[in-house]
């Protein structure tokens, strides 16, 4: 059997997908599966166990990713990685980074079965923290491993309850012994949903990804002054979500007048201290706003410090903006998109090219390690939702793709 006719096995793939699915499954059909919990414990003991059925060497690094790999016929060759991660948003779907991982058991599953032998190492990845829905920022792990992100502050962040990552990840037994960055790989390929709507309404099975947009994530505070509801009068209060409310309007503005490209996002908002007759004295909330071009993100930046300015002397508050993640727009390696395109050309897929808008651990690993990605549709582009849809079909078509291009690159 040859490259060229060797295919996955779609019912396997999709098998997986959907038994791994229960752990932390919701009644709506979703998966909560938070990074270090329980939930992210259990998933990775199957996990490991189905990489070692499958023949393969396991190994963790000192940030909890796990390392998956095969051996290939010569060792001195950097190995080939491919995969993705398995944690979830709280009200997450089935396929968002766990079509990555899974394909990529697949593949390897599939050369077994075939008893194909590749020239370099192949490496599945399965990254921790992603997400970033409990400890942000996301893609902590893969920017420690590209170097981007320092170890020590990661280990040191806390969620919601005041948990470090560091004790969480030592909670559910994960923190390997292996120095992160240890591993250099020759190549890496990721294969995800699209997360928006472009190639189901193009009518295409494979997105060859070629960019990704750089994205800024701030943590946002206004204070401003509490007082009584009833009598204070309008013209002296220092109400702190009146003036959230027009900063929050002046960066929906800003992102459209840099659309449509241009995209930003308040997702969480607490008003203190929350009492129903007090006159809010603080409002604290994040922020995250994208571009793929670096000037126009650098716009961004600066009319968003513009509108704060502006609010803060008419409302008579302060609004402090903590930019703690900046990562830049990246284009990813051209050769390998130029395999991913001739892996879909070879198997008739209808492609096309297209720019991330969402963010990746491929993002991450691009500065360090030659790097492409590979999108299937997903249902009316919905992600980060427990109606997160894919199809059978487009699955295994992109880990087809993905099965093509890594042994094109592996030899």
């Amino acid at each position: 059997m040859t490259r060229t006719n060797l295919t996955i096995d779609p019912d396997r793939l999709w098998g997986t997908l959907m038994e791994t699915a229960e752990i932390g499954g919701t009644p709506k059909g979703g998966i909560c599966r938070l990074t270090l919990t329980e939930e992210d414990r259990r998933v990775r003991d199957w996990f490991a166990a189905a990489v070692r059925a499958a023949g393969l060497e396991l190994g963790i690094d000192q940030m909890g990713t796990m390392y998956a790999t095969r051996p290939g016929r010569d060792p001195s060759r950097k190995p080939i990685a491919m995969g993705s991660h398995l944690d979830t948003q709280p009200t997450g779907g089935k396929f968002d980074g766990i079509l990555g991982v899974l394909a990529g058991l697949e593949v390897m599953r599939t050369l077994n079965d075939a008893g194909i032998e590749t020239e370099a190492p192949i490496t599945l990845v399965n990254w921790t923290n992603e997400e970033g829905a409990r400890f942000a920022p996301g893609m902590v792990a893969s920017g420690v491993y590209a170097g981007e992100v320092d170890q020590a502050w990661a280990m040191e962040r806390e969620d919601a309850e005041g948990i470090k990552f560091g004790d969480a990840l030592d909670a559910i037994g994960y923190r390997g012994t292996e120095p992160v960055g240890q591993r250099c790989f020759g190549a890496m390929v990721e294969l995800h949903i699209e997360q928006g709507p472009i190639l189901e309404l193009e009518d295409k099975t494979i997105g060859v990804v070629t960019a990704a947009k750089g994205s800024i994530w701030a943590d946002c505070k206004v204070s401003g002054r509490e007082s009584h509801a009833g009598s204070t009068p309008m013209n002296v209060r220092r109400d702190a979500l009146m003036a959230f409310a027009e900063f929050a309007l002046a960066v929906e503005r800003i992102a459209r007048e840099n659309g449509p490209d241009g995209v930003a996002t308040i997702g969480v908002v607490q008003a203190l201290p929350a009492s129903r007759n007090t006159i809010p004295g603080e409002v604290r909330f994040t922020l995250d706003y994208r571009h793929p071009d670096t000037a126009a993100l650098e716009r961004m930046t600066a009319a968003i410090d513009e509108a704060a300015t502006t609010i803060q002397a008419e409302r008579k508050v302060e609004i402090a903006i903590d930019r703690f993640w900046n990562k830049p727009p990246i284009h990813f390696d051209e050769s390998i998109c130029g395999a991913v395109q001739k892996s879909a050309a070879e198997l008739g897929y209808s492609y096309r090219t297209i720019t991330s808008g969402a963010g990746h651990d491929a993002v991450l690993t691009a500065s360090v390690v030659p790097t492409a990605m590979i999108f299937v549709p997903c249902k009316d582009g919905i992600s980060h939702n427990e109606a997160e849809s894919a199809t059978r079909e487009d699955c295994a078509a992109g880990a087809n793709v993905l099965l093509r291009t890594v042994l094109q690159l592996a030899g």
